[in-house]
């Protein structure tokens, strides 16, 4: 017989580098989830990405335990890496903060394609084109 779900909890963490701190101490603890078997379950997976910032699902049961899914970093954090950027523009269409080629482009569309809404590479790229547009990178070729 399933497990009866009790209710399923999104994060983003740094991957390798979990702790019980808020978010994910006080998100887990008001449903009675051990934390620090979450953190150190988290950790362990989530070793070789380093302290990038990762979402993940956690699924809890009715009987207190868990299961969680990692999905992969989220595309501003990827480009961003890409680019060699602090952090995205706060007037894009104005002020440009960097450079990303379409080949980076591909590699991080590549590393997303499970988790985007997409039929096929060109159309992940696109989106992730999308995303690097909005915050002031401007897409060249190479």
């Amino acid at each position: 017989m399933a497990k009866e779900v009790l209710v399923k909890i999104k994060l983003q963490a740094q991957g390798g580098k979990a702790t019980p701190a808020p978010p994910i101490g006080p998100a887990l603890g008001q449903h009675g989830v051990n934390i620090g078997q979450f953190v150190q379950q988290f950790n362990a997976q989530t070793g070789a990405l380093n302290g990038m910032i990762v979402p993940v699902e956690i699924t809890v049961y009715r009987d207190k335990t868990f299961t969680f899914v990692v999905k992969s970093p989220p595309a501003a954090v990827l480009l961003k890496e890409a680019a060699g950027v602090a952090q995205g523009s706060g007037v894009p269409n104005k002020e440009k903060v960097g450079k990303v080629t379409w080949s980076q482009v591909r590699k991080i569309s590549e590393r997303k394609a499970k988790d985007l809404n997409a039929f096929d590479l060109d159309h992940a790229d696109r989106i992730i084109a999308g995303t690097a547009r909005s915050m002031g990178l401007d897409i060249v070729e190479g």
